[in-house]
């Protein structure tokens, strides 16, 4: 096979506060004086915020109140989102959505509007740098009841790179229907909408988001419940998951983070080419590159070792990202020929 590395790939679900560089953390904490590092060494923090072994989706996300602690001002959201870009761009992403949710950054004074023009502004700085088109994803907590004003300020850059609105957060008591008047007043602006589901939280959940408008489900590989398997392979299909794969729902699978976080044994067990080879509409994703300690090649080769890809796969599965990216049809046209040229 090609080397993986120089494969066109586009990802479409990866956080940013999930991304950060370990000398960066350093850098932001001393910038603001963040005194609740664990450690202060960029060996050893790095180490620390590797999730690999927390098999529990509470010990994952426990890593992220370091990072989004160091996020606090417009000067920190600029670096990370510029350095999550490049960072991309050095294993052939074309195209990237990035997400962050804007509530969590306004501990110093930051406003909401702050940390996204802030973002903003570092993807258009490293577009220029690197050649990397990006649009950026605005998440809600699902547990919070601020997911209405946070709708609203995402709304104010439609059309100015944000792209998107999200649900993020505890799915189990929290379904997306609770956030239904937020999901209206997004897509109203001409956002598009794409919810997490089918993470922490199975098959109804994912219904539910389909329910209040999500083209795009987070992760979502708990549909593989709505399915009968033989010998292996997806024989029939369930309610569900029959809309998903006649509606083109596009799932943003991030096989290493469903890993890190329990939610499977083994890269082997992990359903993400049974629900490739059904005809489900799957793509590639990093999800949070420091906690799992994982770039997109290394999901191209998960899929690769484990799941049997080959070029035409991950040909297939990129130009699945492409057609469920939340850009311009005069954007998608020039990514379907890049990658259709990288995969010659």
């Amino acid at each position: 096979m090609s080397d993986l590395h120089s494969l066109p790939k586009v990802v479409l679900h990866d956080h940013l506060d999930g991304g950060l560089r370990p000398a960066t953390v350093l850098d932001l904490a001393s910038a603001i004086g963040y005194e609740g590092l664990p450690e202060r060494d960029e060996a050893a923090i790095a180490r620390w915020f590797h999730q690999g072994a927390a098999w529990s989706l509470e010990s994952y996300l426990e890593a992220f109140r370091h990072t989004s602690g160091v996020m606090q001002t417009p000067d920190a959201m600029h670096r990370v989102a510029f350095e999550a870009i490049a960072d991309h761009a050095a294993e052939g992403v074309v195209y990237a959505e990035l997400r962050f949710a804007p509530s969590l950054h306004t501990r110093l004074g930051m406003t909401v509007t702050e940390s996204i023009a802030a973002v903003l502004g570092g993807l258009e700085s490293a577009a220029e740098a690197f050649g990397v088109a990006s649009g950026l994803i605005v998440d809600a907590l699902r547990q919070e009841n601020d997911s209405v004003e946070v709708a609203r300020a995402a709304a104010a850059f439609a059309g100015k790179g944000v792209v998107a609105f999200d649900l993020a957060g505890p799915e189990r008591g929290f379904p997306a229907s609770r956030c239904a008047e937020a999901c209206s007043l997004a897509r109203a602006a001409g956002l598009h909408l794409t919810i997490h589901a089918g993470e922490g939280d199975g098959v109804t959940s994912i219904a539910d988001a389909l329910d209040v408008g999500a083209e795009r489900i987070g992760h979502g590989v708990r549909i593989i419940e709505d399915t009968a398997s033989t010998q292996g392979r997806v024989a029939s299909l369930g309610p569900v998951a029959t809309r998903v794969v006649e509606d083109a729902i596009a799932l943003e699978i991030c096989p290493t983070s469903n890993l890190h976080t329990g939610m499977y044994p083994s890269a082997a067990a992990h359903p993400l080419g049974a629900l490739h080879r059904a005809g489900f509409p799957v793509t590639l994703n990093t999800d949070n590159r420091l906690m799992s300690g994982v770039t997109i090649t290394d999901e191209f080769a998960l899929a690769v070792e484990h799941h049997g890809f080959e070029l035409g796969d991950l040909r297939l599965v990129t130009l699945r990202a492409v057609d469920a990216a939340f850009c311009g049809e005069g954007q998608r046209a020039e990514l379907r020929e890049r990658v259709a040229a990288g995969y010659t």
